[in-house]
């Protein structure tokens, strides 16, 4: 992976898991990325911490609606192309005004080498804007998890969607020819 420079040298990845651990996150929700695989390989050894595989990306907006209404604070992460997946199930958490926190890796970013990632990568933002979340553009992985913490606190505190958008700078990209 090509990554920005500050990414090389900061570990943004225990960041955010540190902020998963203080706003006492029980729940991870996820389609598996590259690009979350060192934060949840952190949330798969914590026994504090459940990580839930779903098969599609809306899924987990329901499901960690649920675990909110039973006490449980969830967060769903997933990259940028499973979350036009996602937009109809937003209206799950604004009906109900329940929290819905998001991380998500971006693609079809910068230096994005499969086209096919380009229109979401390129959308996710205002499409989630229009349906009421709350987006904060991680762009240095050193800002990523203050980025995270208040994200999640406002989440949490206001039970309203946010989602944190991890540019493909920080997570740096995809490399299949090495």
């Amino acid at each position: 992976m090509d990554l920005e420079p500050d990414a090389q040298k900061h570990d943004w990845s225990s960041d955010v898991y540190q902020v998963l651990k203080d706003h006492d996150v029980q729940l991870i929700c996820t389609v598996p990325d590259a690009g979350l695989t060192q934060i949840l390989k952190k949330c798969h050894a914590d026994s504090d911490m459940s990580v839930l595989t779903l098969t599609t990306e809306e899924e987990g907006i329901g499901i960690i609606t649920g675990a909110w209404l039973g006490g449980v604070r969830g967060v769903l992460m997933m990259q940028s192309s499973g979350a036009g997946n996602c937009i109809n199930a937003l209206s799950l958490p604004q009906n109900c005004h329940t929290p819905c926190a998001m991380i998500v890796t971006m693609r079809g970013q910068w230096n994005e080498f499969n086209p096919w990632q380009v229109p979401m990568g390129s959308n996710v933002e205002p499409v989630f804007r229009q349906m009421g979340v709350q987006c904060f553009r991680a762009d240095t992985a050193t800002k990523t998890g203050e980025l995270c913490s208040g994200a999640l606190g406002l989440a949490f505190n206001s039970t309203t969607s946010t989602a944190v958008l991890i540019d493909q700078q920080v997570i740096g990209i995809k490399d299949f020819a090495k």
